[in-house]
């Protein structure tokens, strides 16, 4: 590590703590030529993330790109920017966790997983434009998986007098 004063390339770590949560060292430094001291962070370079399009092409994976899609899924509905960005860390997590490449069905398929569990409008908006719904069978498809999956809601008994 060169100085930043004088440029000399001989430096000593004097006090190394952890920063942001772990994911950043933070050293204290001091140049053994002319005694000046300096901070430096040492984090971990992450690997790009790439999607494979389904015409082959690969891009860069964009956070952006998947918070406009559960932005528009979850519109007017009572999910908050919170939880939605939260979904997108989990996806790109889980996206991370397939390796350097990811197809843009594997993320389709994670948001869609997600927005299972939190909004079911929502899920079924983001399934029309992810799984390219032609008619309106495609929607009748989906609402029945919903209705074998989800146990029946149980009906009160009217409660009568006297008993």
């Amino acid at each position: 590590m060169h100085c930043p004063y004088c440029r000399d390339a001989d430096t000593r770590v004097v006090d190394s703590r952890d920063a942001e949560s772990g994911a950043v060292v933070r050293r204290r430094r001091e140049c053994t030529a002319c005694e000046q001291r300096f901070t430096t962070y040492e984090r971990i370079e992450e690997v790009p993330l790439l999607v494979v399009k389904r015409d082959g092409s690969r891009e860069p994976f964009d956070r952006a790109k998947v918070i406009s899609g559960i932005a528009k899924a979850c519109k007017n509905r009572p999910v908050d920017d919170d939880a939605m960005l939260r979904m997108c860390d989990e996806v790109e997590e889980r996206v991370r966790g397939l390796g350097a490449e990811a197809s843009s069905n594997d993320v389709g398929r994670e948001v869609l997983g997600l927005l299972r569990e939190v909004d079911e409008v929502a899920y079924v908006r983001f399934a029309s434009v992810y799984r390219d719904f032609d008619d309106v069978g495609d929607f009748e498809r989906v609402l029945q998986e919903f209705a074998k999956r989800s146990p029946p809601k149980r009906r009160r008994k009217p409660v009568t007098a006297g008993k």
